[in-house]
């Protein structure tokens, strides 16, 4: 390994430094800038010394060894995506490599944008590794829980105002959301009316509100799914409230973004409060991020 800090020791240093630079609102994180300039003061003799945008067929991003006659690493992103977010998360990622994993890929890594969402350890300890510190230097946890409260039931506008903030995407910044909140609410991926997969906060899977996708027969979204309801979408945003036996056995609500232009909806899902009967002896299988490789998402905080 480059180094024995962790995924998250790495991204604390960076986030002490960054907070006595710039103070507690210094958002979004420049990663480009923090890239060179701390790979140039901590690692003067191979630091990252060239980031650039490039067309990437299937790959949203790659660290590359700098050429025979340079030292030091580059970064290369796909300039092909159109969104702010998924761009600074792939930059944010690559970083994570360079930091983590440099030395035990001597000649460099590429990612492809399923590496960029799949944040389950069963995926592969090295990308899962990169998503965490992307994840905790672009979303800081004391940060996020000043914008949104552990027990507070957001929208998704209310979660979009942090992409926006973090300049990271939808999905990401949920997926972050879903990490430290209290509440039971579970985050749903779907196209052509089948779960393409989904995420529970640790509360919600403890009680057993969750869906398994992988290596499974495709699970279709309810008949009166949100979707279904055109009369409730203002700008293909709304959201409602379920009965018992819809999305799950209880009640829930749901707060729902349909994109017709690439096709595909993003439902979180609020259950309310719950005292878990039972632990799990282990956590449901991970979902089917693989299923995600072949769309192609925007240049807004949908993806």
């Amino acid at each position: 390994m480059t180094a024995q800090f962790s995924p998250q020791r790495w991204a604390n240093t960076l986030t002490i430094l960054l907070n006595a630079a710039y103070g507690a609102d210094r958002f979004p994180v420049d990663v480009k800038q923090v890239a060179e300039e701390y790979s140039h003061q901590r690692f003067p003799e191979d630091p990252i010394s060239l980031i650039k945008g490039a067309s990437l067929p299937g790959f949203d991003g790659a660290l590359y060894r700098a050429p025979a006659d340079k030292k030091g690493w580059g970064i290369i992103y796909n300039n092909t995506i159109g969104s702010p977010g998924r761009i600074n998360f792939t930059l944010a990622h690559e970083f994570g490599h360079y930091l983590l994993h440099r030395q035990d890929y001597p000649i460099g890594r590429k990612c492809s944008q399923q590496d960029m969402v799949r944040w389950d350890s069963e995926y592969g300890r090295v990308e899962q590794q990169a998503n965490e510190f992307a994840a905790s230097l672009l979303m800081p946890l004391d940060d996020f829980r000043r914008q949104i409260n552990v027990r507070a039931k957001p929208s998704l506008d209310d979660i979009g105002g942090c992409a926006d903030r973090y300049r990271v995407s939808l999905i990401a910044t949920t997926l972050r959301w879903l990490q430290y909140t209290e509440r039971r609410s579970v985050l749903v991926v779907s196209r052509e009316g089948f779960i393409l997969w989904a995420r529970s906060s640790q509360s919600a899977l403890q009680t057993g509100a969750f869906f398994r996708t992988a290596n499974r027969t495709p699970i279709p979204i309810p008949d009166i799914h949100l979707r279904g309801k055109r009369d409730r979408l203002d700008a293909n945003k709304g959201s409602v409230t379920h009965d018992t036996g819809i999305w799950f056995p209880e009640p829930c609500e749901e707060f729902a973004l349909v994109s017709d232009q690439y096709d595909f909806a993003i439902s979180l899902l609020h259950l309310e409060e719950k005292i878990s009967r039972f632990d799990f002896a282990e956590e449901p299988e991970e979902d089917a991020f693989d299923r995600m490789t072949n769309r192609k998402l925007g240049s807004s905080w949908l993806e």
